[in-house]
């Protein structure tokens, strides 16, 4: 049988995590798409959102806040894109649930219209008749 990899969440360096709680744990993305692109990941060993327990996503709620505060003060973005990609049909590649928190700063692309819609090209652009 081979071996499996160790979860690269449930064995992060001290020196990764940038703030914490009880439930959770801050860290910057290792392959960032944008400056300060930052994870919010839940301590337990769960990959879904929807297996969270209730106290479990009101804390990560709560460093989510905590870490777009941060943001704020180092980055100043224009704007955030939040997500989660939740099971590997929706392109998960990390099996420990992460919550990406991604500045988005005017420029940064050429037209950022439709958001996370992107991720099914073909029905992004809702609004131009194609």
């Amino acid at each position: 049988m081979p071996a499996t990899k160790p979860c690269p969440f449930c064995t992060l360096p001290e020196s990764r995590v940038i703030d914490s709680s009880q439930q959770g744990l801050v860290i910057r993305d290792g392959f960032p798409i944008s400056p300060g692109h930052t994870l919010i990941i839940p301590r337990r060993h769960t990959g879904s959102f929807f297996d969270l327990a209730a106290d479990e996503r009101n804390d990560l709620l709560g460093l989510l806040d905590r870490a777009k505060a941060v943001l704020e003060h180092e980055h100043s973005p224009d704007g955030y894109n939040i997500g989660i990609n939740d099971g590997a049909a929706a392109g998960q590649t990390v099996p420990h649930l992460h919550i990406h928190l991604i500045p988005r700063y005017n420029g940064d692309c050429l037209d950022p219209r439709g958001g996370v819609r992107w991720i099914v090209p073909d029905k992004a652009d809702y609004w131009s008749k194609r």
